[in-house]
Order: structure tokens, then sequence, then C-alpha cells
């Protein structure tokens, strides 16, 4: 993932790279183009699932490197990067998510939806197909897998209809699994999580309001992480905080694996939450504490009260205003996941996004998107416990002007 460090030649990612033996490469891209392109290819690389433009993923394939088409939750590119394949074919493409939640894969499904989508979008059905089962098996080195035919493990999903594709049955090695969106019962065993992925919440101490408070510029003029509907790259913004008519939410990001009490502290634009606080322990990718809160003065005291809260229950999401716990996806393992059937995690998170919608975020998925704000390699400008990370110049930058 990270790039630079990869066309750069670092020693580490060679090494990295070359112990992938076999195996295949994934990449994480963005934008990259031109020489510094080939320079990641190269390298060893063979994938990319970031691609944000048409042209982008044509000059990928066109120098040999696998790209998925993406539409999960928060990132939504499929559609717009389909006349890659409407143009040339299917060779070297498949599809993924890069994620989805789960109640959005209990409504209107997972992969298969990416499919409905491409074949509403012009694609041919059976390269649909072809780019969501056998292509990405392909690329995996999963060559027992991916079609029906003799030597071929009998992973198969049966569709009622070849228009939305949902499964009405599914077989696991020629064994049915599940029907109608539901498992068997016995069909898959429970595998519990062992003790050591519980309460892994480290943080050096619950955070004061005083500590969530950024050091507001003389001028009020900052650096501010602008997000966009449907995707997770953001802008860089030089905006005036102290101006209403910014739509803007304090930011922070602390550190929750080695007590270490580091903060990151900043300014998000564009999210829509405009009173209480949202927090989080889902945090691409070192996940540590996520939380944005209000740009008043009210805004420090719930973060800390949703920061809290999440250590206090294992990790997990959450959301408060006035003070008060209002809606919560508990996540006790490893504060990432959770231990509950897929029904209960759906309706908490639904819940959550009602919420989120009542304090005025219209942003889709707004827990999906918050995950990826301390993801520093991506463009243009992100927030980890260490501050605000420039990813296009590769450096921390300070929140004043």
């Amino acid at each position: 993932m990270n790039y630079p460090a990869v066309i750069n030649g670092d020693p580490t990612f060679r090494e990295i790279i070359a112990a992938a033996g076999w195996r295949s490469v994934d990449g994480h891209a963005p934008g990259l183009r031109g020489p510094q392109l080939d320079a990641y290819l190269a390298a060893g690389v063979e994938s990319d699932h970031e691609c944000f433009a048409l042209d982008e993923a044509h000059e990928k394939r066109q120098k040999g490197m696998w790209v998925f088409l993406r539409y999960g939750s928060a990132c939504k590119d499929l559609v717009e990067l389909l006349p890659t394949v409407l143009r040339t074919g299917v060779t070297r493409t498949a599809m993924c998510t890069d994620d989805r939640e789960p109640h959005q894969i209990r409504t209107i499904g997972h992969i298969n939806h990416c499919v409905s989508l491409a074949v509403e979008a012009g694609c041919d059905e059976i390269e649909a197909l072809i780019m969501a089962s056998y292509l990405p098996a392909q690329f995996h080195n999963f060559f027992h897998l991916g079609q029906l035919g003799p030597g071929y493990q009998a992973d198969v999903l049966v569709f009622d209809s070849m228009k939305e594709y949902r499964p009405a049955a599914v077989y696991q090695a020629g064994k049915l699994v599940a029907r109608h969106g539901y498992i068997l019962d016995g069909a898959v065993p429970a595998t519990p999580a062992p003790d050591s992925l519980r309460n892994r919440v480290h943080l050096h101490h619950n955070p004061t309001p005083a500590e969530l408070t950024v050091d507001a510029p003389a001028d009020g003029m900052a650096r501010v992480i602008g997000v966009t509907q449907g995707t997770v790259r953001t802008t860089a913004l030089e905006l005036d905080i102290n101006d209403p008519n910014n739509d803007i939410a304090r930011i922070a990001v602390l550190e929750r694996h080695k007590k270490t009490g580091r903060i990151g502290l900043g300014y998000v634009a564009n999210f829509g939450l405009t009173r209480g606080a949202i927090a989080s322990t889902v945090c691409h990718d070192a996940h540590n504490v996520m939380v944005i809160g209000a740009r008043d003065e009210s805004g420090p005291a719930d973060m800390a009260i949703a920061v809290a809260h999440l250590a206090k229950i294992g990790g997990g999401q959450v959301l408060v205003h006035d003070g008060k716990i209002l809606a919560e996806v508990p996540l006790p393992i490893a504060g990432l996941m959770s231990d509950q059937p897929l029904d209960v995690v759906a309706d908490q998170i639904e819940l959550m996004e009602q919420t989120a919608r009542d304090f005025g975020i219209a942003i889709d998925a707004p827990f999906m998107l918050l995950s990826f704000l301390g993801l520093s390699v991506i463009p243009d400008l992100r927030i980890t416990d260490h501050g605000l990370i420039d990813v296009n110049q590769w450096k921390q930058v300070p929140v004043a002007l």
C-alpha cells in the first residue's frame, strides 16, 4: 500500500514483495500513472483496486496490470470504469466491493450486486459473471475454483433470476450450505474468537475535551480534509474554520494499541456533522480510534465521551449527543468484528446510519467513509495519530496555514 516506498525501491518493500513467492501481489495505487506506474509494476505488484478515472484504468490494463472494478458502501467506481471492459474485453479485470456494510449485503447483496450493475450498464451477462468468478480466482492462483467442470471444486451459486443474481442456493465444495440468504444449521462450524482478541482498545488514558480541541489558527485559515460522496479520495482544502458557511467538523485519531497517548487533531469538511460526535475503532489500516465531532464548543466533550465508551466496550462504533449514547455497534473482537449474527449487526448499523441522518449527515455510509480517513496512502489529505498527512508530498503538515 505504501506505493511511494515501492516505486523508490525501498529495500524493506522489495523484501516484502519477494517474500510473496508464487503468490499474487495485490496492489494499492490510487492515481498512479506514467513512469511511476511503470516502476510500481516493475517492482512486482500485479493488481490495483483504487482506480479513480477511466483513463487510469485503461493505462493500467494496457501495461498488464489487473484492475478490480469496485462498488461498495463508500467506493463506487465500477460503472465509471466499466467502459474499459466494453472497449477491450474482460482480460485482467475482476470485481470487488472494498467494503460493503452488513445491512447492504442483507438487502442488495455483495459481488452479485456488482454483476447486476455491470449488466445494467451494458456489460455482457456472461462476461460480468466471468469477472465475478473465474477471473478473480485466476488472479489469486485458485486454479481449482471459478468455473464448473471436471477437476474444479464445486463452489456454486444457483440463481432464480438472471436479472438480480440473488443466490437461491449456495454450495461449497459440493455441499449445500445456504438457501435464500440464510446459512443452514450446522453447515458452517462456529469458530469462537480467542480471548486474546478481546478488549483490544488500549488507550494511554481516556482523553479530556481539551485534548481533543485543535489549537485554532490565529486567522482562522486551516488545512481541512475534504470528503466527497461516492469516493474515499479526499481533497486538501484551505478554509476559514470560523466561517459558518463552511461545513466543517473536528476530527481526531487516538493511538489504541501501545498506550502511547498520541493524538492527531484536525478538521474535516463536507461530512455534514453539525452536532454530537461519531467514533469508530475501524480505521484503516492501523485501526486506531477515529472520532469526528461538531465544530462548536460541545464537540470535544461529546468526542471524549464517544472515545471513552469505545474503550469501555472493547471497540466498535458509536454516536453521541449531549453526553448520551444514542446508537452503537459493539465490535468486541479486536475492535473490528462482531460476534453477533448478521441480522443483529445489520439492524445496529441501520439504526446508526438513520440516527446519523437525523444529525444532518447526508453522506452515504458515514462510518465506512470515516474508516478510510486515516488511510495515509490515498490522496490527498489524511489524518493519523501523528497528525495531518499530505499524501502527495508524503509528509506530515500542520493544521494552520
